[in-house]
C-alpha cells in the first residue's frame, strides 16, 4: 500500500506529515531522504509483516516460559519453629534453614504473644535464638513471619511454658577446667536432678558453664556469651535446696564462706538414710 503525504515542519529528529485529509501525523525524520523540507511529498510503502509478527509473539511466549519456570514454579516456605530449651527465666528457639526459593529476603522477625519482639540478625545463617528475661512459671507464644519479594510467610504458633524454681530439667551445664573425679561426681550430680547431660562445647541452649579454674577456649566462650560461670558446688546447692538457686555466691571470684552447705556437707535429710545405711 503506497501513501503520499506532505511534509508539514521538520523539527528536533520529528517530521509532521499531513495526509491528503489535512491528518498530522509524527514521524521519525531520519526515516525520510535527505533534504526534506516544509512542503515536500513524501511516498511511504506500508505492509503488514505477518513473518516478523509470529517470530516475536514465538519470541515472547519463550520468555514467559523461561520466567515462569525460573520463578513460578517454586515459592518461599513457611519457616518451620520449635522449642529446643527452656529454663525458669529463658527460652531457647530453633527453625529449619529458611527456603526463598527464588525470592529476596526482606526480613525475618520474631512474635511473642502477638508482638514483635524483634528481627533475626542474618536470617540465612542463624536458626536459633535465645529469649530471656522471662518471667518463672509463665507460658508464651512464639511465631517467625519471613517477608520475601514473592509474599509474606509465617510459622505456626508455638507454645511455652517457662519452668518453676524446683523444675531442675532445664539445667543445661557445660564443664570447663576442674579435676576428674569434680567432673565425674558433677555429671552424677546432674543425672540425679534429671538435668540435661553434660555438653561437649559451648551453645547457644548452655544454661551455666562449670568449672573450677577460669581458662580455655570454652570458658572464653561462655564469658562472651555472658553464661553464668560457676563452681560445681552450685549444681551440688540445687540438688541441696531441690530448686534453682542464685549464682550470685557460687562465681569462681565469689568467697567459698559464703556457698550455701550441701548435702554431704550437712548430712541427710531428715527421715532419710544416710550413706551405707
Amino acid at each position: 500500500m503506497l501513501i503520499s503525504l506532505t511534509v508539514g515542519k521538520v523539527d528536533a529528529g520529528i517530521a509532521i506529515l499531513l495526509t491528503e485529509d489535512r491528518r498530522l501525523i509524527e514521524f521519525p525524520s531520519i526515516l525520510l531522504p535527505n533534504g526534506i523540507s516544509s512542503g515536500s511529498i513524501v511516498d511511504i510503502q506500508v505492509s503488514r509483516n505477518t513473518a516478523a509478527e509470529l517470530t516475536s509473539a514465538n519470541a515472547f511466549a519463550h520468555l514467559q516460559e523461561e520466567i515462569f519456570s525460573e520463578f513460578g514454579i517454586h515459592s518461599p516456605t513457611k519457616p518451620q519453629l520449635r522449642i529446643r530449651n527452656a529454663t525458669q527465666t529463658s527460652v531457647v528457639l530453633e527453625w529449619d534453614p529458611i527456603n526463598l526459593a527464588t525470592a529476596t529476603l526482606r526480613s525475618l522477625t520474631l512474635y511473642r504473644n502477638g508482638a514483635k519482639s524483634g528481627s533475626i540478625p542474618n536470617p540465612t545463617s542463624f536458626t536459633t535464638t535465645k529469649i530471656s528475661g522471662l518471667a518463672v512459671n509463665t507460658e508464651y507464644t512464639f511465631h517467625l513471619v519471613l517477608k520475601t519479594s514473592a509474599g509474606t510467610y509465617s510459622s505456626d504458633k508455638v507454645t511455652v511454658k517457662t519452668q518453676k524454681l524446683t523444675d531442675l530439667s532445664g539445667i543445661t551445664v557445660c564443664p570447663g577446667v576442674m579435676p576428674p573425679e569434680a567432673k565425674e561426681q558433677l555429671e552424677t550430680t546432674l543425672l540425679r536432678i534429671g538435668a540435661k547431660p553434660l555438653q561437649d562445647y559451648v551453645r547457644i541452649d548452655t544454661t551455666h558453664f562449670v568449672c573450677t579454674e577460669g581458662r580455655g577456649q570454652a570458658w572464653e566462650r561462655a564469658v562472651e556469651m555472658n553464661i553464668p560461670v560457676v563452681r560445681p558446688e552450685w549444681v551440688e546447692a540445687c540438688e541441696s535446696e531441690g530448686r534453682i538457686v542464685g549464682v550470685r555466691a557460687y562465681y569462681l571470684t565469689a568467697d567459698p564462706r559464703l556457698m550455701r552447705p550441701t548435702l554431704r556437707e550437712r548430712g541427710p535429710r531428715p527421715g532419710t538414710a544416710g550413706p551405707g545405711q
